[in-house]
């Protein structure tokens, strides 16, 4: 019987982009049902902080992400694929169904955990198999679905407002269905390459040796490991902690700034992922690969500031919170997150690139619980300007490391990257070895 993948190509990165559809869906569906959970059960602003820290937006994730991102190295990529989204349609059934707090909390947790699983292991995936000259087109590809989830889950609510908490449950409903259909597909992915050889070679050093490795110490051995797993805690984490606290609360913000309709409010979203839907693609899926990436990072960086220096200091109007949802959406389609995904899937070796992201995505989302946790009560005691300067500031750190610390990757083979930053035959090497060449890829 032939084992030859059914599934490849641009097939099969669009089959694991999916991941980041269903993540960011998971927690606009969430975002947009907030209210209605919080009057179905009764829940004050600190327990509704709390179903949002332990969701896909932040504990959830992060604790799926350290387990998927070793099992991902471990087992395999594959390995992820054929448990995740199972995982994930035991946990929006969950939702779909709540009738008790303790459903919710369940089914939220198990959708956070699914989805942090995949998601580091899609971005892993995508590198691996796209082309040098196109690795920043494919891996953009999980950007582009990462927006259009909520370009679309913020549709499908405002049609739904009328049914209140039903129309929430259908959301979750449209969510379950799309995993299913993402989890059929992916049975006829095929294995990474890059996966396959860097593994037969660590099968090879471990019988020869008789030490198995352990993915997350040899990762934290590396003093240039290190290095790159803080400069991208400092463009992703740091961003993270504005998107994640906007991904699940901008209806809230919107509400604080005058925008009652939750109409009004669905619809400033759908028009922000829109716009980052069309950046991801017209800007960083077409120019990631062919402009300097560090003044394309600077670009969506300033953009997103801007976007919140004018939600913080000018007169809030309609025209104002449009012109905000425009410079906001543009510049995540082209900004932290992308490069991230990119730069994390190009700065480690293939033994524990999955793991790293893992790792990463974990210290990510942790960070956006413990503020989600607060920011409900921090914006209905302390209003949009305060939590407004705090966006501000972490925008700007995150922008300033991105600049500084870009790697000049573009074009170039995994391979060759990682031949470069850890020397000759990196899978047969010990990580505490050839440090000095492990910083050579960051400039």
């Amino acid at each position: 019987m032939s084992t030859k993948p059914k599934v490849t190509g641009w097939k099969a990165t669009i089959a694991v982009a999916m991941s980041n559809y269903i993540e960011a869906g998971s927690i606009i569906a969430l975002a947009t049902s907030l209210a209605f959970w919080q009057e179905y059960f009764g829940f004050s602003n600190l327990v509704i902080g709390l179903v949002a820290a332990i969701s896909a937006n932040a504990f959830g994730a992060a604790i799926g992400a350290l387990l998927g991102g070793w099992a991902g190295d471990r087992f395999g990529r594959k390995f992820i694929y054929t448990y995740d989204l199972v995982v994930y349609m035991a946990g929006t059934l969950l939702v779909v169904f709540a009738t008790h707090p303790a459903m919710l909390l369940t089914g939220v947790v198990l959708t956070g955990i699914a989805v942090g699983a995949g998601v580091p292991v899609a971005w892993t995936y995508i590198a691996e198999e796209a082309p040098a000259a196109d690795r920043a087109k494919h891996v953009g590809s999980a950007q582009l679905a990462w927006s259009l989830g909520p370009a679309l889950v913020f549709l499908f609510a405002t049609l739904v407002v009328p049914l209140g908490l039903l129309g929430s449950r259908i959301i979750f409903a449209h969510l379950f269905l799309v995993a299913l259909v993402t989890w059929w597909v992916r049975r006829g992915l095929g294995e990474s390459d890059t996966w396959k050889k860097s593994n037969a070679e660590r099968l090879a050093s471990e019988a020869s040796t008789g030490i198995k490795r352990r993915n997350y110490r040899e990762l934290l051995l590396n003093k240039g490991n290190v290095k790159a797993l803080l400069f991208l805690t400092g463009v992703y984490a740091l961003w993270n902690l504005v998107a994640g606290q906007m991904g699940i609360f901008m209806p809230r913000v919107y509400e604080s700034a005058g925008v009652e309709s939750a109409t009004s409010q669905n619809l400033l979203q759908v028009l922000l992922w829109t716009c980052t839907v069309a950046a991801t693609y017209f800007g960083f899926m077409k120019y990631g690969d062919r402009v300097d990436r560090r003044k394309l990072y600077l670009l969506g960086a300033i953009l997103g500031i801007a976007a919140w220096v004018l939600l913080v200091f000018a007169n809030i109007t309609m025209p104002m919170l449009i012109l905000f949802a425009v410079l906001w959406g543009v510049a995540a389609g082209i900004g932290a997150q992308a490069f991230y995904a990119l730069w994390a899937a190009e700065m480690f070796a293939t033994k524990y690139r999955a793991s790293a992201q893992g790792l990463l995505f974990f210290v990510a989302r942790i960070l956006v619980g413990v503020l989600s946790y607060w920011f409900p009560t921090m914006l209905a005691e302390q209003g949009v300007a305060f939590v407004g300067v705090i966006m501000i500031a972490l925008l700007v750190a995150a922008m300033i490391i991105g600049w500084i610390g870009a790697p000049n990757t573009s074009g170039r083979t995994l391979q060759d990257i990682e031949t470069e930053r850890y020397g000759a035959a990196p899978g047969d090497r010990l990580d505490g070895e050839s440090n000095s060449k492990a910083t050579a890829g960051i400039k």
